[in-house]
């Protein structure tokens, strides 16, 4: 995400013809689109940060589980 954001904010400050970003190059723009579409497909998976996340995801479900399978029976609500 902390990708996605800057890329859409130049992509819109560039097509606005805002001050220094009208006279930028578009290769900037490009060239972090490539970049975080890289990243998205292929550096986090070489990093596990999207195990890391679906794993945090299920233990919190799993959590979730425990909890009110143990309270059923133990007769709390």
């Amino acid at each position: 995400m902390l990708l996605i954001i800057p890329l859409v904010l130049l992509l819109v400050l560039k097509l606005a013809e805002v001050s220094f970003f009208a006279s930028m190059s578009w290769w900037w723009i490009v060239g972090l689109a490539v970049f975080a579409f890289l990243w998205f497909e292929f550096f986090e998976r070489v990093f596990g940060l999207d195990k890391r996340q679906d794993s945090a995801h299920y233990e919190k479900i799993k959590q979730e589980r425990i909890k009110r399978t143990f309270d059923k029976k133990t007769g709390r609500q």
